[in-house]
């Protein structure tokens, strides 16, 4: 480090869910050195979220689909920064390239056995091991120590207004992957069961091209669940400081309710848990991942999922278990 304001660009484009895991590696990093620049490269659909961050920078949006020559156009935007660190989180070649560019002092990324993508290692001035982290957010973490944060502490500063209301579950049957999803008339009835025993109503969570879902959801609930509005990122995390419990496969918004703080029962199929899941010790996760033959595929290669063979009652027996460890 010179003298002069330190500047530090994370870069970790997407998915939802990705993004959130690098949360704390940024707050650490922020923490240590409050007087720095701390800038973040992601993709657009998820700047709202980054910029939420207290202490960050600059949020400087690249879409991942964009060709090359966008890639260009911002790798010349990223020199102007004059970064002494670029950090990769993400592990991808594209997003290697884009560190790499970014022309700072020093190029940060993980070592090879664990990048999505191992050829990243090649833009890299320096790979790190993080050691016997499993978690993401751990990994991230890890990474963090190349630039002397020490601090293994999970936290998610984000500046997101108090919900309107509490005392609700919330519920997200979606997912971007059709065999994360457990069926619809499942948790439907899950919300009939949490309304008996706690006689709480279910919200129900929805993307785009997914209204139509959490209305099979509510459909199937008699009554007990309704489908929320329209719902900006930052709204999910405002909802979700307002639940008492979160339901949710593997997706983006099971992650901003793990960074509101709500206590979550998570169910899995073909992604394993211990790397991508709820990461709260008090936190449930249901998985059929040592039983699945799809890890990390979108599609099941059998006639159904694995993740339909997780039952209504093994996900309530988890429910009460979760409201009796909050």
């Amino acid at each position: 480090m010179n003298d002069r304001t330190p500047r530090f660009l994370i870069v970790r484009l997407g998915s939802l869910g990705d993004v959130v895991h690098a949360i704390p590696a940024a707050a650490a990093l922020i923490a240590r050195y409050p007087e720095a620049r701390v800038d973040w490269i992601v993709d657009p659909r998820y700047a709202e979220l980054v910029s939420t961050i207290e202490g960050i920078g600059a949020v400087i949006p690249f879409d991942p689909r964009d060709g090359w020559r966008r890639l260009a156009a911002t790798a010349r935007r990223l020199r102007g920064g004059r970064y002494d660190a670029a950090v990769d989180l993400q592990g991808l070649i594209k997003s290697a390239v884009l560190a790499r560019a970014a022309g700072a002092a020093r190029t940060i990324g993980l070592s090879r056995e664990h990048l999505r993508e191992p050829a990243a290692r090649f833009f890299y001035g320096e790979t790190h091991d993080p050691g016997d982290a499993v978690h993401v957010i751990h990994k991230g973490l890890a990474l963090m120590r190349a630039l002397g944060v020490e601090d293994p502490t999970v936290r998610f500063p984000l500046r997101v207004p108090a919900p309107e209301r509490r005392g609700y579950v919330l519920i997200n049957p979606g997912a971007a992957w059709p065999n994360k999803r457990w069926p619809a008339e499942r948790f439907g009835a899950l919300a009939e069961a949490i309304r008996a025993r706690y006689d709480l109503t279910s919200v129900v969570l929805w993307g785009p091209g997914e209204e139509a879902l959490a209305g099979a959801v509510a459909a199937a609930s008699n009554g007990a669940a309704t489908v929320a509005p329209a719902s900006t990122i930052v709204d999910v995390v405002r909802l979700a400081r307002g639940a008492d419990l979160m339901i949710s496969g593997d997706t983006g918004p099971m992650h901003l309710a793990g960074a509101a703080g709500t206590p979550i029962v998570g169910v899995f199929g073909p992604t394993r848990f211990e790397r991508n899941g709820p990461w709260a010790p008090g936190d449930i996760s249901i998985s059929r991942f040592d039983r699945c033959v799809c890890h990390y595929e979108r599609r099941c290669r059998r006639s159904e999922p694995c993740i339909n063979d997780i039952s209504i009652g093994e996900v309530m027996a988890a429910v009460e278990r979760r409201f009796v460890a909050r």
